[in-house]
């Protein structure tokens, strides 16, 4: 593939069919370590994604276990 003058890209129809990207799908650009990730948006905000973080990073998952166990 090669970036046009206008900074555009052709997907191959075989890798828009695998990953159901059909006209006028909406997708993110992400860049990463290796290079940039091109994924579908969705609607739904992934669960994970939701309480990622939400724990402060001295909390002691095993501690929290002890205690709700009684021990």
């Amino acid at each position: 593939m090669r970036v046009s003058e206008r900074g555009q890209i052709t997907i191959p129809k075989r890798l828009r069919d695998r990953f159901g990207m059909n006209h006028n799908v909406e997708v993110e650009i992400t860049p990463t370590d290796q290079g940039l990730l091109i994924r579908k948006k969705t609607a739904v905000e992934h669960p994970v994604d939701r309480v990622s973080g939400i724990l402060d990073s001295s909390f002691d998952i095993d501690e929290y276990i002890e205690d709700i166990r009684g021990r």
